[in-house]
């Protein structure tokens, strides 16, 4: 079969051996596969990644000596199962799938590893039961966004986002965007977006960013300055504190520390936005730490591949909170494709262009141009690009 391989950082479409499919495998035509960030941080910084998730004790993510064929976003139609493996769908039925691979004893995740060959590609292997049916009349374009829109739901959730509480999106490339869609469809009112390109600004308010900040004029934090729902100096933080124990203290045989614990759960005390990093580029860490208001939440979703600093001690006094997000479950995988296919996520914006397997390697040129694109999905089918 006709595939684009990654080999030292060159991507060269080649014949491949034909795939076949094991036990518990489904074999999918491909239909449509969307090139991801990460395919664009892999090609280049694979091998460090590598030696981090070997220290977690899996070794076989890509390495750039390999001849690995990526893509992990894909949508596609039965073509065969494999041996004794419960044959849930007619041939050509369309499907998608979680991109995590089980061959005989191992597991691999599929794009991102020479054992399991992505959706650059004429056919690709799924895990029969990490594969979903898309729903009648879902068409392919917009289903290939399953995955990465389920890493942004994924995000969403493990930001705890409240409707009432404000979230900060910086960087609106796909994953940004992607975010900006989850936060709207699960209710959060204020979403600001920031993105120095006047493109990506643009799709972020197509999907529904409320605030659209060009970093290089303005700033996403400059609101919070004025703000008295969130804090942006420490005094001012241990100035409520003392305001607040002056009051409880002069009313008598008031069980103060009882009523601090209630406020606390019931959501009265200050509390910070939640901030989604989306760049992942190095020095995007340490710049939101510095400038973001105390108490927020920091939810990592940029894929850097490289080292990276920040300050531990910004941190601390400012009380953040800084975590990780990393690809979903296979219910909130479920729950995306069938926002995508009810209409209450729109993904179209995000899709700005669609190349066949010739033009792949030109597409991830064009994707280092935020005013260009944002998604580029590629059609195994499509002779030529565009």
């Amino acid at each position: 079969m006709r595939a684009v391989t990654c080999h030292e950082g060159q991507l060269e479409v080649e014949e491949v051996p034909d795939l076949a499919p094991e036990r518990g495998q489904v074999l999918l035509d491909v239909e449509r596969c969307g090139i991801c960030g990460s395919d664009l941080h892999a090609r280049l910084h694979c091998d460090e990644t590598a030696d981090d998730v070997a220290a977690l004790g899996y070794d076989g993510f890509m390495r750039s000596t390999q001849r690995v064929v990526m893509g992990h976003e894909f949508v596609g139609t039965v073509a065969d199962y494999g041996p004794r493996t419960k044959k849930a769908w007619p041939v050509g039925t369309r499907v998608v799938a979680l991109p995590v691979l089980r061959a005989g004893r191992s597991v691999h995740l599929t794009g991102l590893s020479e054992q399991a060959s992505g959706g650059y590609a004429e056919q690709v292997l799924v895990t029969a039961s990490m594969a979903m049916r898309v729903p009648d009349g879902l068409e392919a374009e917009r289903a290939a966004l399953t995955e990465p829109m389920a890493v942004a739901l994924h995000a969403v959730r493990r930001g705890q986002v409240g409707a009432k509480d404000t979230a900060v999106v910086i960087g609106c490339g796909p994953i940004g965007l992607a975010v900006i869609l989850m936060l709207k469809a699960t209710g959060v009112r204020h979403v600001i977006a920031s993105d120095f390109s006047a493109g990506r600004r643009a799709l972020a308010e197509k999907c529904g960013a409320d605030e659209v900040i060009d970093p290089a004029t303005d700033s996403p934090w400059s609101s919070f300055a004025e703000s008295k729902r969130y804090l942006t100096n420490p005094i001012a933080l241990a100035e409520l504190g003392l305001d607040a124990m002056d009051k409880l203290r002069a009313v008598p045989l008031l069980p103060w520390a009882h009523v601090l614990r209630a406020a606390e759960k019931a959501g009265a005390t200050p509390r910070g936005p939640v901030v989604f990093e989306c760049v992942g580029v190095p020095g995007m860490i340490e710049h939101i730490v510095s400038a973001a208001p105390l108490l927020s939440r920091v939810v990592v979703v940029g894929v850097c591949m490289g080292a990276d600093t920040f300050r531990p001690s910004m941190a601390i006094n400012k009380e953040l909170e800084l975590r990780f997000a990393f690809a979903y479950d296979p219910s909130e995988f479920h729950q995306t494709l069938q926002w995508i296919a009810s209409g209450k996520v729109d993904v179209s914006p995000l899709i700005t262009g669609t190349v066949g397997l010739d033009g792949v390697a030109d597409a991830f040129a064009a994707l280092g141009d935020p005013e260009r694109h944002a998604k580029i999905l590629i059609d195994p089918s499509k002779v030529t690009s565009a």
